[in-house]
């Protein structure tokens, strides 16, 4: 049977960059059931890198989100990827909705984000044109990258190492050896077995499942799964925008919000509804909704304009209230060598490089 140091099972960014990272220094090996990397939540979503502004203080969130930003744009500048710096502005329609900006702009501090900055009527307009608000805040460091050029540049890590990416393989079961584990895999129709030393399961949406087939993991190490789709509306023709425009954050997201692309094509999105499965349809008759949702902060927009384009889904790990990433290693579940990543929903793209690198911090070196 073939042992390498560590296998990672899930080719969404994540998963990706954990094993480019273990690479350096392990055999590393990352599977997909898919045919191609990055299916699911790492390609269907606002390709936004994130500041840090939102995430309750000394969360994982907070932390990776933070720190992630800054690998980030290192790691783009140094692999080439495409990514634009644009800023955002964050808008208050109400009193209500401003005490709530101030209560944004300090958490900020509390995670480290430095150089958010209020508007001045003046400055507001100018950031963001036919915009109605009372206030503004101003994020520099928010941007947007190509995800899936992104995704290319870890494989291209990867491989540069040695590792290798197999798509087309699902995780079948493992269990704990002496040596770590031995895995079975199902290669288009034909079992394999492998062993590994470690194994990072960072199967995003599929993360829950492939828990329940790791024997001697206590299932109550293994949270429940809530699927929140969440839809996006395109932008037909121009628009006023230079930055992203974004309301003031809702119960499940961060509200249905202007981002553009590295194109400048204008999108709106994501609304938020928790589904029973895994259900990419998207329902044009949530335009009336978007298009409320669009003119609180942009009057002016047209509503023939907007069009359905297309849905992800978030891996909630409950329906209410603030969550965070579960990074759970041996300390908590007590199996060696395994590392669960669960509910790894935004800013998941923006902390994917510093997740991976607090993975490889917390396994042992190989022997």
């Amino acid at each position: 049977m073939e042992h390498i140091d560590t296998l990672v099972i899930g080719a969404g960014v994540v998963g990706l960059a954990t094993a480019a990272k273990l690479s350096q220094n392990q055999d590393v090996i990352v599977i997909e059931q898919g045919s191609h990397f990055g299916e699911h939540t790492s390609s269907r979503n606002s390709e936004v890198i994130h500041a840090g502004i939102y995430y309750p203080s000394n969360s994982g969130k907070a932390q990776h989100c933070v720190e992630g930003k800054t690998l980030l744009y290192q790691h783009c500048k140094e692999y080439g990827v495409p990514f634009a710096q644009l800023g955002k502005v964050i808008t208050a329609q109400t009193a209500d909705e401003a005490q709530t900006l101030e209560v944004l702009f300090q958490q900020a501090k509390h995670n480290g984000v430095t150089d958010l900055y209020w508007l001045s009527k003046a400055e507001l307009q100018a950031k963001a044109p036919q915009v109605h608000a009372r206030e503004g805040l101003f994020s520099p460091s928010t941007g947007i990258v190509d995800s899936h050029q992104l995704m290319l540049s870890l494989i291209a890590q990867l491989e540069r190492n040695q590792g290798q990416f197999v798509p087309n393989t699902e995780f079948v079961a493992a269990h704990s050896t002496p040596q770590g584990f031995a895995v079975e895999l199902n290669c288009g129709g034909e079992i394999f077995q492998l062993s590994c030393t470690n194994l990072i399961n960072a199967g995003g949406l599929f993360a829950q499942q492939n828990a329940a087939k790791i024997a001697g993991l206590n299932h109550t190490h293994i949270p429940p799964l809530h699927y929140c789709r969440g839809q996006y509306f395109s932008y037909q023709g121009k628009h006023p925008f230079k930055h992203l425009i974004y309301p003031v954050p809702q119960q499940h997201g961060l509200g249905i919000h202007a981002t553009l692309d590295l194109a400048g094509q204008l999108r709106f999105g994501p609304d938020t509804q928790f589904i029973e499965s895994l259900d990419y349809t998207t329902d044009s008759s949530a335009l009336e909704t978007f298009y409320q949702a669009i003119r609180r902060y942009w009057p002016s927009v047209d509503k023939s304009r907007l069009q359905i384009d297309y849905a992800g889904i978030r891996p909630k790990l409950q329906t209410a209230g603030p969550q965070d990433f579960v990074i759970d290693c041996e300390v908590q579940h007590g199996v060696k060598g395994l590392i669960n990543l669960f509910g790894i929903e935004s800013p998941g793209l923006t902390a994917c490089l510093s997740i991976a690198k607090l993975v490889t911090e917390q396994l042992e070196p190989s022997e």
